[in-house]
């Protein structure tokens, strides 16, 4: 035996029962209530006047995997969502049954869940009949990828924006759908550029825009996230991009320089763009700017109407 080998003593353990017992585990006792479900009583589903009607509940930060279609590279991808379910609850119900959302989920995502407008809206109606609710609502976040090109170099890579969706269904008024998106951008301060005898400081700028849609549109055929997207990267300093080469970033640099705007400067000229789209009715746009000199954000939004432009 080699007489430099070390020898260890091996600890003597109880049993994993016999562990189980040393930290509080007991044995089951008496089951004296029904395990049938039709023999349990139904708590929630009591019947009596609780005193208020509920706006909304339901259950929230749902993690699951959909499928996001696209009209940008790629056209097809899948990734991580988060759900929120919800359905008022009428003052003679105590409560809602939270497994049966969980539930349809899981069934949607067997058939593949793609996150589109058409089968959200399927969703929120069977929702309310499985709910036996008068109207329930869904909404889906995540982040949707695509593809953009360095402008010099043509390399290639992936940016993402978030995504919201939101659709709510009411068996007498029919459905609400409304939308939004996030873009990341840069934005170079105009006053800096003005007042420096060179160089002017930039920032990244989160673009946020949530829209309703007009009546009678079709949702699916009009690109709304590519034109959101557009909306905001085309009215700022420069856009974003995953891969940039020296080529590349003097041009991008120049044209930020070339195109100064404030946090007011970009939800202006962002709401002009919605304010064209046929297909938008109200939207909100707002912007923060994450100032490269300062400690705080600079912030600006507006809302705006356009049905509300023909009765005033």
């Amino acid at each position: 035996m080699d007489k430099h080998a070390h020898f260890i003593r091996k600890k003597q353990l109880p049993n994993k029962e016999e562990r189980h017992k040393l930290f509080g585990s007991v044995q089951p006792g008496p089951k004296t209530k029904p395990v049938d479900k039709f023999q349990m009583t139904d708590i929630q589903n009591m019947q009596k006047d609780f005193l208020f009607e509920l706006d909304a509940v339901g259950i929230d930060r749902v993690k699951h995997p959909i499928i996001v279609t696209s009209q940008m590279t790629p056209h097809e991808q899948t990734t991580i969502a988060s759900f929120t379910f919800t359905s008022k609850i009428k003052q003679m119900s105590k409560g809602t049954n939270m497994s049966r959302f969980t539930e349809q989920l899981h069934a949607y995502h067997e058939r593949g869940f793609i996150a589109d407008f058409t089968t959200l809206k399927h969703f929120a109606q069977e929702l309310s009949e499985r709910l036996k609710q008068d109207d329930a609502t869904i909404s889906v976040q995540f982040p949707w990828f695509y593809e953009r090109r360095g402008p010099q170099s043509d390399l290639a890579g992936l940016n993402h924006a978030d995504v919201n969706m939101t659709v709510t269904y009411d068996r007498v008024k029919g459905y609400t759908l409304s939308a939004g998106l996030t873009v990341k951008v840069t934005t170079l301060c105009p006053c800096s550029k003005e007042i420096s005898e060179y160089s002017a400081h930039n920032q990244r700028g989160n673009v946020t825009m949530e829209i309703s849609f007009m009546e009678n549109i079709d949702v699916e055929e009009v690109a709304w996230k590519e034109k959101l997207l557009e909306a905001a990267e085309s009215n700022a300093s420069a856009r974003l991009h995953p891969v940039l080469k020296r080529p590349d970033e003097k041009m991008v640099t120049e044209q930020a320089y070339e195109n100064p705007r404030f946090v007011e400067d970009m939800v202006r000229l962002v709401a002009a763009d919605l304010y064209e789209l046929n297909f938008v009715r109200k939207f909100k746009v707002s912007c923060r700017n994450e100032e490269s000199i300062h400690m705080h954000d600079a912030i600006a939004s507006l809302t705006y109407d356009k049905l509300k432009e023909s009765t005033e």
